[in-house]
């Protein structure tokens, strides 16, 4: 299958995605031409769904990057928090930037069916994210107690509590999981914004790329939807947003 014709199914869904490989071979040019750096000054953190299907699927050329730091437990939100975030900060080079991938990820297969992926060597289909799956099942069904986060559960409770704090937005909308995902991501980068905030980088620059990670079936790879491409001088504390001059 060729690539736009990847691109026509995924486009159902997410206008504007392109595939993971074409957006990091855009950052790399990017932190080249524009920041002056190589790859191997820039320190990645991630954070993405702990799923297996993100780490056969994202782009071999993002191990030009140092990294990466893995901030992200279930869906991709920064469950190691403000402690992850500074140890991260502490191992980025002197002279270089720090570049933080994150959001939550969706399956769409290439029959066109949202939420689920045929993974390799299984014969079904199986759901992506299935943590996100889950939790809206929960929430479609009234299963989720407000404030109700477990030891046991931590991560997956904290999901449902972010998609329980907007439920009536996810019940009217046309498509559920769509727009669970749009939900989930916005609490990711409202996190990792505060983060941000607080924690000291004893570097040049903040590199901040927030996106929904869009997985589909094994032969057809992965694909990006970009929604922030912010980066952060550390000179002069001056935040750019770059999507529109430099779409990811």
């Amino acid at each position: 299958m060729k690539k736009r014709e990847k691109l026509d199914i995924i486009h159902k869904y997410y206008s504007t995605a392109i595939t993971t490989i074409d957006s990091v071979n855009r950052l790399i040019d990017f932190v080249e031409e524009q920041l002056d750096l190589e790859p191997y000054k820039v320190m990645l953190a991630d954070s993405i769904c702990s799923d297996d299907v993100n780490s056969i699927q994202y782009p071999a050329r993002a191990h030009e990057f140092l990294g990466p730091f893995k901030m992200g437990g279930l869906d991709g939100f920064p469950f190691t928090g403000l402690t992850g975030m500074g140890a991260f900060a502490s191992h980025v080079p002197d002279d270089g930037a720090v570049f933080i991938y994150y959001g939550p990820h969706i399956g769409i297969s290439k029959n066109g069916v949202i939420g689920e992926i045929h993974r390799i060597g299984q014969s079904k289909h199986t759901g992506c994210c299935g943590a996100a799956k889950g939790a809206l099942n929960k929430l479609l069904n009234d299963q989720i107690t407000a404030g109700n986060i477990t030891e046991l559960d931590y991560q997956m409770n904290t999901i449902e509590q972010i998609l329980l704090h907007q439920k009536d937005r996810i019940l009217n909308a046309e498509n559920h999981l769509f727009e669970a995902t749009e939900v989930i991501y916005e609490a990711i980068d409202e996190r990792i914004n505060e983060l941000v905030a607080k924690t000291a980088y004893n570097c040049k620059y903040v590199i901040l790329v927030g996106a929904i990670l869009i997985n589909s079936d094994s032969d057809m790879g992965s694909f990006t939807s970009t929604k922030r491409f912010d980066i952060i001088d550390l000179a002069t504390n001056v935040r750019t947003n770059y999507l529109t001059q430099f779409p990811l």
